[in-house]
């Protein structure tokens, strides 16, 4: 029977009310705990982080479906989520697109392609991936926690935490008055730098090969679709292939995670579906301070000079008007030395953040949620739950490190390869063949060929990942550089189910399932294994197989 309480003691604290900890507190929920959802803000909020991959809808789709929460499922896929929730603004992302610039030149639009990078998610908008409008998304998980049972206290200023008797004492105050309550376990969801991390006086632990990086980033109206810019007109298609043929992308460029990259920084364009777009520069303190990131004056001088170097980019936010001031993150990277302890623990999201060059917080997140799931699915009702659980807490704390780790590694190699761009295509594809195999094993329901996040822990590919990149932050001879072009693409070769290793595509990556096919073996997996999954998730091969 589900727990509630009416005496300010609950089985589970959660502090932060983001979609992570509001999923957790439903989790709990459906497993019979009393939980207390505690924010210091007040939803609708403007919040960043707002790219979904497959990857991470499929971490969702699993969790509303062990946890029977379905009216969490319709959110996994643009067609549904249109259907059943169109009042939820969001984007539509088919696919990662990146553009290549130099400062002070227009985009080359080169014939060969090899300024561009375009990779697909899903063949068709039925099942495409989203941008969550996080105003809306996080708010629609509160009210879900709360139709729960989970009790929501906002705008709950907390002092730092003390334990006693095995429960730990939140304090602090709201509406003006104070209160206490008591929890058997806290989970921080608040994000870097968050309520337990200052509370505890955590100390933090470096990311090593990750420059130091900032951000400054808003809403805008009025941005133009890539597609409309005349100088994009040779990145749309047209070209030929090598039968003569003419090729369109594989999806339309602009429904998409938009990547603009450049020497020190990149900028990211995220449609919704309510007219606003998400766009933001990431860049490195030496571009960042150069351009006046944390000058003082209004974010939009400094926005302003980085588009006078970037004249195509200049030109897709010739009619843009910011809706929100601009925000200055002085700190992207943040990594804490302890991730858990006796009765609490952070979210991947709070233990960590990289850079959302990738998209990986999602999917960072939610597997931090499944296996706290996990881990609180034993008998809260023993005396020693606390010291039970200190095990499992201690897997989780060394999973939640070594992904962490695993993402900067390959970010570090990333941005020390932004001016040299077919070794920024060839590192990113390190992190496509890793995503596309473990969506594929695990909707194969072979979770354990998918292991950690970017195969981090695999002997082959996660001693590969890191030895590639280590070699990619290094200053190489043309030599060493085309031994690891090729070191590169041989890691990638045998987790490889989604055509990544086909130089004829010159970096237009489709959606193809006869890709899947080829590389059911790979997988332990055959043909009619692979055409399952393609009719079980809603892909046809007259469109493809998503991956």
């Amino acid at each position: 029977m589900s727990r509630t309480s009416d005496n300010g003691v609950f089985d589970l604290a959660i502090v932060g009310s983001g979609f992570g900890g509001s999923l957790l507190a439903m989790i709990a929920r459906r497993q019979g705990r009393s939980v207390v959802l505690l924010e210091k803000g007040r939803h609708p909020r403007f919040t960043i982080g707002e790219s979904s991959t497959p990857l991470a809808n499929l971490l969702l789709e699993e969790l509303a479906t062990r946890y029977d929460l379905p009216r969490l499922l319709p959110l996994t896929k643009w067609g549904t989520w249109q259907q059943t929730y169109p009042e939820i603004a969001c984007g539509l992302k088919r696919g990662f697109t990146f553009y290549h610039h130099k400062f002070g030149h227009r985009f080359a639009s080169r014939h060969d392609r090899s300024d561009q990078l375009l990779v697909a998610a899903s063949p068709h908008d039925g099942i495409a991936d989203t941008h969550w409008y996080r105003s809306d998304f996080d708010h629609f998980f509160v009210r879900e926690a709360q139709s729960l049972g989970a009790e929501y206290l906002d705008e709950a200023r907390l002092r730092a935490p003390s334990w006693q008797d095995g429960k730990a004492i939140l304090q602090g105050e709201r509406a003006g008055r104070p209160f206490s309550i008591q929890a058997r376990f806290v989970v921080d969801a608040t994000g870097p730098r968050g309520f337990l991390h200052r509370a505890l006086q955590l100390p933090e632990a470096p990311l090593d090969g990750l420059p130091p990086t900032q951000a400054l980033y808003t809403h805008f109206s009025g941005v133009r679709r890539v597609e409309e810019l005349e100088e994009m007109s040779g990145a749309m298609g047209c070209a030929a292939n090598v039968n003569g043929d003419a090729e369109a992308p594989p999806y339309p460029i602009d429904d998409a995670a938009l990547h603009h990259v450049f020497d020190g920084g990149w900028i990211w364009v995220l449609r919704f579906n309510n007219g606003l777009t998400s766009a933001g520069v990431a860049a490195t303190d030496a571009l960042a301070n150069e351009l006046g990131f944390a000058s003082g004056a209004p974010g939009e001088a400094a926005w302003a000079g980085l588009l006078d170097r970037l004249p195509t980019v200049r030109a897709q936010f010739t009619q843009a008007v910011p809706q929100l001031p601009f925000l200055h993150a002085p700190r992207l990277s943040f990594r804490s030395g302890v991730v858990a302890g006796p009765g609490w623990a952070l979210l991947p999201s709070a233990a960590g953040f990289v850079d959302p060059l990738l998209s990986t917080g999602f999917p960072l997140t939610l597997l931090g949620v499944s296996r706290l799931a996990e881990a609180f699915e034993g008998n809260w009702d023993l005396p020693n739950f606390v010291e039970e659980l200190s095990s499992k807490l201690q897997t989780y704390a060394t999973q939640t490190e070594n992904e962490l780790l695993a993402a900067a590694r390959l970010i570090g190699a990333l941005y020390a390869n932004m001016n040299d761009f077919e070794m920024f295509s060839a590192l990113s594809l390190l992190y496509f063949a890793a995503a596309s195999w473990s969506e594929t094993a695990r909707r194969l329901q072979k979770p354990h060929l998918a292991g950690a996040f970017l195969l981090s822990d695999h002997p082959v590919f996660g001693a590969q990942l890191r030895a590639c990149c280590e070699r990619a932050r290094r200053n190489l001879s043309p030599a060493e550089r085309r031994e690891l072009l090729e070191q590169i693409r041989r890691a990638i070769e045998p987790f490889d189910v989604a055509g990544l290793s086909k130089r004829n595509r010159r970096n237009w990556y489709p959606v193809d399932a006869n890709d899947l096919f080829a590389a059911a073996g790979k997988l332990q997996a055959s043909r009619h294994q692979i055409q399952h999954l393609l009719d079980r998730c809603g892909f046809s091969t007259t469109h493809g197989a998503a991956v």
